[in-house]
C-alpha cells in the first residue's frame, strides 16, 4: 500500500513537472508571454493572404491571420472551461468532447490559452520584441522575428475566441490531437510546412474551431485554413 501511494505521489509530481514545462515552452516561444518594450507594426489591412479581400462566411470560418484583421465590433459571448480559460460558447461542447476523448485516452488535456483581450495580446508581443532586442536584434529584426511567434495584436485567432492552447500529462496529446481534433470540428492551425501561408511558425498546441465539415476536409487534403477557404 505504501509502495503504491508513493508510487502514485510520484507520478502526480511527474504529471506537474510535464505540464510546467509545456506552459514554459508556450511563454518562450509567444503563446503565452507578458511585458512592454516597442510596439509592432500596426494592424494590417484586410486582405486574406493571397490578396483578395476576405469573404464574409459563417462564424466559424472567420479568417483572422496578420493579413486579416479582427472584424471591426466583433462581439463573443464566453464560456469558461476547467482550469480558468475563455472561450466561445459557441465551441464549449465540441471543445469539452474532445477534451474528454483525450482523457480517455490517459493523456490529461488541458486548456492553457483560449480568449484573450486585445490587451493582452500587446503584451505578449511586447515581451517577445523585448526578447529579441535583449539577444542583440534591432527594433526592427525583433520586430519581424515576434511576428513569426506571436500574432500582431488584433490579428490572433486568440481574440476570435475561437482557438485554444492544449497541453497534456505527456507529448503524446500533440500527435493524437493532430489525428483526432477534426472530429469535433478543430484543426491543427499552424503546421510547419505552412509557416509562409499562415504567417506564424509551428505550434503543436494550438488549435482551431472551423466546424465539423472544414475540419474533416481540411484533415483529409492537408491544407490549412487559408488554403481551404482559397480554394475558388
Amino acid at each position: 500500500m505504501k509502495a503504491n501511494m508513493k508510487r502514485k505521489k510520484v507520478q502526480f509530481k511527474a504529471r506537474i513537472l510535464f505540464v510546467l514545462l509545456c506552459f514554459a515552452l508556450i511563454l518562450t516561444t509567444g503563446c503565452k508571454t507578458g511585458g512592454a518594450e516597442d510596439r509592432p507594426s500596426e494592424v494590417p489591412a484586410n486582405t486574406s493572404h493571397s490578396g483578395k479581400q476576405a469573404d464574409s462566411g459563417p462564424w466559424y470560418l472567420t479568417l483572422v491571420n496578420r493579413w486579416n484583421p479582427l472584424p471591426e465590433n466583433y462581439d463573443l459571448e464566453l464560456a469558461e472551461v476547467e482550469g480558468g480559460e475563455l472561450v466561445d460558447q459557441r465551441i464549449y461542447d465540441p471543445l469539452m468532447e474532445m477534451l474528454e476523448a483525450a482523457e480517455a485516452e490517459g493523456l490529461g488535456p488541458i486548456v492553457v490559452s483560449g480568449y484573450r483581450t486585445r490587451a493582452v495580446q500587446q503584451r505578449f508581443m511586447d515581451e517577445k520584441i523585448a526578447e529579441f532586442r535583449q539577444e542583440g536584434y534591432s527594433r526592427k529584426d525583433a520586430e519581424e522575428l515576434a511576428k513569426q511567434w506571436v500574432a500582431i495584436p488584433g490579428t490572433s485567432e486568440h481574440e476570435l475566441g475561437l482557438a485554444v492552447d492544449i497541453n497534456g500529462d505527456t507529448y503524446d496529446i500533440y500527435p493524437w490531437l493532430q489525428e483526432n481534433s477534426y472530429k469535433y470540428g478543430f484543426i491543427f492551425r499552424c503546421p510547419a510546412d505552412k509557416k509562409d501561408i499562415t504567417g506564424i511558425a509551428e505550434e503543436v498546441w494550438h488549435y482551431r474551431y472551423v466546424g465539423l465539415k472544414a475540419a474533416k476536409e481540411i484533415y483529409e487534403s492537408g491544407l490549412c485554413l487559408e488554403e481551404y477557404l482559397d480554394r475558388d
